[in-house]
């Protein structure tokens, strides 16, 4: 038995949607919470399965985890203990890595295993460990599983070879409590950074320059607890808009910060959508002219975000001319095009680049959602196609996107979930 989501295509959307919480700083903010000796209050919580897979981790750890409302979580390391994380959960989300910086931080001690999460090519951690080598921490891999120790940690320079966001939040964690100084050079300027670095302030750490590419750690002695509110997840707003943009004659995207999509924004202008945006809000109106191509190159932040490329080129299957899609940043991010092409797309991939050829009629099909962000272009394609779409492998997407079936349904899009017996159903 699979559960899938099937659209039947072609429906008109209009009302406005609500967008949650960050996935992308939740995942740091929950393993950030340990560093504690505390409670921990975090509000905006997507409802999502890679919350449910760091709960698990938490609770094995024997913190204390309650959840006063839905979007509300409530994190206390009174009794916690560090035990090695070998345990399923871990091998779920590529984010349970963060737990290698709060824990070497806290305890001088890690055990973890090989962090999972989507397949999206190479996604080396060798940033990770050079960072916490740099503080004084031994290495070792030993049968799938990291050993990380330090007698101390002691602050220092760090160059970043790439401005990575992972090993960016995983060292400044690591570096909260190491004595003296620690600077972070060519860090990631990515708003879930600010976020994570935001919550650690509130919590008693001494930390500047989020946002900018040197990031100052400060060495404290203890962490306390606090209250925070996470900011709107970027990347899920993103792929409204550009769902709105596909099929949209009115839509309203709610709790939004416009300027994490400046980059998305541009292009969408860029290629006829008719967009404009308030202090929290972006509105799409229809417009009956054809979009424009246009091209598109992936970047660390502000450039245009790796995680909305899929989404984008799903889009731009109905766009008139040739779209070239660069992928800076996960070369080998190209399964969906495979999953589109199935549905009538024109996409010739050739590593690490896309050209989308448009416009062509899309019909709705079975198709596979490699991982996130594929599943959430497959969606996109489904809402345009002709017909039913049926998409598999649903657990990504709900890796990502908070209850999407319900916030489409009520724009007016034809989309459900459904239990098959996949024996039978091929």
């Amino acid at each position: 038995m699979e559960e899938v989501i099937k659209i039947n295509g072609g429906k008109p959307l209009n009302g406005t949607i609500r967008v949650s919480g960050a996935k992308n700083a939740t995942v740091a903010l929950i393993p950030a919470a340990v560093l504690a000796y505390g409670r921990v209050k975090i509000v905006g919580i997507p409802d999502i399965s890679d919350v449910k897979s760091l709960e698990e981790i938490l609770e094995y750890m024997n913190v204390k985890v309650t959840s006063p409302n839905i979007d509300e979580i409530v994190i206390d390391t009174t009794n916690m203990v560090n035990k090695p994380l070998v345990i399923d959960a871990v091998s779920k989300l590529r984010a349970s890595y963060y737990f290698m910086g709060s824990l070497l931080g806290k305890y001088k001690h890690v055990v973890i295993r090989m962090p999972g999460g989507c397949n999206l090519g190479p996604r080396p951690i060798d940033l990770h460990i050079k960072g916490f080598e740099a503080l004084g921490a031994k290495i070792e891999y030993d049968n799938g599983n990291y050993i990380l120790s330090a007698d101390e940690l002691i602050g220092t320079r760090i160059y970043l070879d790439f401005a990575s966001v992972g090993a960016t939040i995983n060292i400044l964690m690591a570096a909260v409590y190491a004595k003296g100084q620690t600077v972070i050079e060519n860090a990631a300027r990515e708003p879930e950074i600010i976020d994570c670095i935001n919550m650690l302030n509130k919590m008693g750490a001494r930390i500047r320059g989020g946002g900018t590419s040197n990031i100052v750690i400060d060495g404290v002695e203890k962490l306390e607890g606090c209250f925070h509110e996470i900011i709107p997840d970027r990347i899920e707003a993103g792929t409204y808009i550009i769902l709105a943009a596909a099929m949209g004659e009115h839509v309203i995207i709610d709790n939004v910060i416009p300027y994490h999509l400046d980059s998305l924004i541009s292009k969408l202008k860029e290629i006829g959508v008719n967009i404009s945006f308030s202090y929290d809000q972006v509105e799409i109106t229809k417009n009956d002219k054809p979009y424009e191509s246009t091209n598109i190159k992936t970047m660390p932040f502000p450039g245009y975000a790796t995680d909305l490329q899929a989404p984008l080129t799903a889009l731009l299957t109905q766009a008139i001319g040739n779209s070239k899609i660069t992928e800076t940043i996960y070369v080998e991010r190209f399964k969906h095009c495979h999953e589109l092409n199935k549905m009538g797309a024109n996409i010739i991939t050739a590593t690490p680049s896309a050209t989308v050829v448009g416009p062509t009629e899309l019909t709705g099909c079975d198709v596979k959602a490699t991982d996130l962000r594929c599943g959430a272009a497959l969606v996109v394609a489904g809402l345009i196609a002709n017909g039913t779409t049926t998409i598999h492998d649903i657990y990504h997407i709900d890796r990502g996107y908070e209850d999407i079936v319900a916030k489409l349904s009520a724009l007016g899009a034809d989309i459900y979930r459904e239990i098959i017996d996949w024996k039978t159903y091929f």
